[in-house]
C-alpha cells in the first residue's frame, strides 16, 4: 500500500471541487481492489500528503464516501473499505493463524502467557487435575482481531512457548508425532468482559464473537481446546457444503 503514498496531482483550477477529485480517484482504486486484502485505506495524514491538501479536504473526500456506504471509519483502528471482512472457513482444518495468512493478510501473533493451571471438570478425562494453558493475541495489520486460550496436555509445558510465532497445531505435531485429524467447533456471540476486552483494544460489554473448538489426534483423544474471542466488525466465519451426485 505504500506505493499510494506517491505525491499524486490534482487539477487546481478545475471546478470541481478538491475533496471530490479525491473522492472520485479513491473510489476508482477501491472498485480496483487497491487496498486489498486488508481492506485498509492509507490515513488521513498519509492522504494528505499523497495529494497536498489539508486534512479538512481530505475529510470532506471521506465523508463523501461514507455517504456512498463505500467505506467505514473504526475509532482509533482506522478507515476501511465497506464489507471488507475476515474469513474463517469452518470446513477445514486449519489453525487460527494458517487462516489468517492463507489470505494474504500481514497476521501476527503475540505471546501474552503460558503457565499451569486448574482443569476443567469436562476436560479432566483428557488431560487430567491440572492442564497448560497458553494464550496469544492474534493480529492483523498490528491490529489485535482475536484472543486465543488453548487448555493443552500438561506434557507440553516444556514448549519454549514465546519462540516465533508456531501455530498450536504445527506444535503439537512436532512434539507428540501426531497430527491432529479432526475438531469439533462451536460458535457464538456475547459480552466480553474487562479480561477479554483490554488485550483486544475494546471495553467490557464490548460485543465478541467467541468460537470453541476441540481438536482430536487420530486416536480419539483431545489435542486441544480452544477459546477465541474475535472481534465481530470485519471478521465472519464460513461453512460451505457442496452436493454430491
Amino acid at each position: 500500500m505504500r506505493d499510494n503514498l506517491v505525491r499524486d496531482s490534482l487539477v487546481r483550477d478545475n471546478a470541481t471541487a478538491l475533496y471530490r477529485q479525491i473522492a472520485d480517484r479513491l473510489r476508482e482504486e477501491i472498485a480496483a481492489g487497491r487496498f486489498e486484502p486488508s481492506g485498509r485505506l492509507p490515513s488521513e495524514s498519509e492522504i494528505g500528503i499523497r495529494f497536498a491538501v489539508s486534512r479538512v479536504t481530505v475529510r470532506l473526500a471521506l465523508d463523501r464516501l461514507e455517504a456512498e456506504g463505500l467505506i467505514e471509519r473504526r475509532k482509533g483502528k482506522g478507515t476501511f473499505t465497506a464489507g471488507k471482512r475476515v474469513r474463517h472457513p469452518l470446513d477445514r482444518l486449519r489453525s487460527f493463524h494458517e487462516s489468517l495468512r492463507l489470505q494474504g493478510l500481514n497476521a501476527s501473533m503475540r505471546h501474552l502467557s503460558a503457565g499451569m493451571t486448574v482443569t476443567p471438570p469436562d476436560l479432566t478425562g483428557a488431560f487430567g487435575p491440572r492442564c497448560l494453558e497458553v494464550r496469544r493475541l492474534h493480529l492483523v495489520d498490528g491490529e489485535p482481531v482475536a484472543l486465543g486460550r488453548s487448555l493443552l496436555s500438561p506434557d507440553l509445558e516444556g514448549v519454549d512457548w514465546a519462540a516465533g510465532e508456531r501455530p498450536v497445531y504445527a506444535i503439537l505435531r512436532e512434539v507428540t508425532g501426531q497430527p491432529v485429524v479432526g475438531a469439533d467447533v462451536e460458535v457464538k456471540a456475547e459480552a466480553a468482559g474487562a479480561a477479554v476486552a483490554e488485550p483486544l483494544g475494546g471495553t467490557a460489554g464490548m460485543p465478541v464473537l467467541v468460537m470453541i473448538r476441540r481438536s482430536f489426534f487420530a486416536d480419539g483423544t483431545c489435542a486441544d481446546h480452544a477459546v477465541f474471542h474475535v472481534r465481530p466488525e470485519r471478521y465472519s466465519f464460513v461453512l460451505s457444503h457442496r452436493w454430491e451426485g
